[in-house]
């Protein structure tokens, strides 16, 4: 049975005490929240070695990040390098987007690599197979793109994104609905573009039902890809985007009645006065499913800054209720990211994870507590034992030293040492 429909029974399974006890939280808490579908968590049935990973508004939010090679670059030993690095940093979650390569062999060392749930999209294996065939992506049969999901549901992918709001009602709107950037989702437009061409519709969508029983089987948990999010700020809120997110919904309600987990994706590229009130209404749409946001970006003239532009959006989402954040690194919109990359991308997701995370969890405070009660005391042991990136606390504090007991900004100016000089006296 599906951790969902265990919680439904009333059964608190192991992966919920392991993730409850994480977590901070009662095992019932987490149990009901995974019942109605507003909580879920990552462990697929072959998944034997990971630690489970829960995901929606019972618990904290959390970081994903993304790895895997390109058509241009298959580097094997760097995507596990990159996976190990965002694990060490924080990431919850790693999501293996390779569309270059032996992918079967990519994703299954890149699982073996590191103990945190893994997601995949499988639409992307099998656009890859008819590429490395001679054909065109649009040549899939809806066996083929069948064919990658039940062997990735196979291997123990715990999430995967499957783009079932692709209708080809909404690809009809797409002739209609004018946008500035157009599609910038890959999963997506492989589904546009093959609907267009054939003109049916969707597989995945068609027959959701099949894609349920699969899911089933292995507990894998969906999420319900946003392949029309706006990848420019323009396009932001538009008919196309909120067309799926309603179509995601009613997918969400039927899934929940299967007893198979699912979230949503969310944007993308959002202003960030319009955050608040996207993020609500994704709420609202998918009654609370977990909401899993890339981002949002909320600026598109920072090239090289991408991770930051993301931090800030994303802070702003998991403020107003999105649970999981897709981190974003320096390389986006210029190329395949280096390891160095992911690790930036990750600690900029994990402070607006964090920055949310301490005013829900008291245990979260504390630290940020304990760093200020150090800073006070210029106490820089216990400012280095409660860094999160402790690389960087060392590598500034030897580069920029001072012959003072402060830091070389102010050195014997330091308005902390004087005033605290100051009161002792008196």
């Amino acid at each position: 049975m599906t951790q969902m429909e265990e919680a439904k029974r009333g059964v608190i399974t192991e992966e919920m005490k392991f993730i409850a006890e994480r977590e901070g939280i009662s095992t019932e808490k987490l149990r009901r929240s995974v019942a109605k579908g507003h909580t879920v968590i990552f462990r697929n049935v072959n998944h034997d070695w990971v630690k489970p990973v829960a995901v929606g508004s019972a618990v904290r939010v959390k970081v994903n990040a993304n790895i895997g090679t390109s058509r241009d670059i298959v580097d094997v030993d760097a995507e596990i390098e990159k996976a190990k690095v965002a694990v060490k940093y924080g990431a919850d979650t790693i999501m293996d987007l390779s569309t270059g390569g032996d992918l079967d062999a990519i994703r299954r060392a890149i699982m073996k690599a590191v103990d945190v749930p893994i997601g995949t999209v499988p639409i992307y294996q099998a656009a890859e197979e008819m590429l490395a065939k001679g054909k065109a992506i649009i040549e899939m049969s809806e066996d083929d793109m069948w064919k990658a999901v039940e062997k990735h549901f196979k291997d123990g992918v715990d999430f995967a994104t499957i783009h079932v709001g692709v209708t080809k009602e909404v690809v009809e709107k797409m002739k209609r609905v004018k946008r500035v950037v157009g599609m910038v989702s890959r999963g997506g437009t492989f589904l546009a573009a093959w609907i267009l061409h054939w003109g049916k519709e969707n597989p995945f969508y068609k027959d959701y039902d099949y894609l349920l029983e699969l899911a089933k089987e292995y507990d894998v948990v969906l999420s319900l890809g946003d392949g029309l999010r706006p990848g420019g700020l323009p396009d932001a809120g538009d008919e196309l985007q909120i067309a799926e997110l309603y179509t995601l919904g009613r997918l969400v309600r039927k899934a929940r009645e299967a007893g198979v987990q699912t979230m949503v994706e969310g944007p993308g590229h959002v202003p960030i006065d319009q955050i608040p009130a996207q993020i609500k209404l994704a709420k609202v749409a998918t009654e609370n499913a977990p909401f899993y946001v890339l981002g949002p970006v909320v600026t598109d003239i920072f090239p090289g800054y991408d991770h930051i532009a993301a931090a800030i959006g994303g802070a702003i989402a998991a403020l107003n209720g999105a649970d999981f954040l897709c981190y974003v690194t320096p390389a986006e919109h210029l190329g395949l990211p280096a390891v160095e990359h992911v690790r930036e991308g990750v600690i900029a997701a994990k402070i607006a994870a964090h920055a949310v995370n301490l005013t829900r969890f008291e245990e979260d405070f504390k630290r940020d507590y304990l760093m200020s009660v150090a800073r006070g005391k210029l106490d820089w042991a216990k400012q280095f034992e409660l860094s999160y990136d402790k690389e960087k606390f060392i590598q500034i504090r030897k580069e920029r030293p001072t012959k003072t007991e402060a830091c070389s900004m102010c050195g014997d100016l330091c308005a902390i040492k004087l005033i605290n000089d100051m009161l002792r006296k008196g």
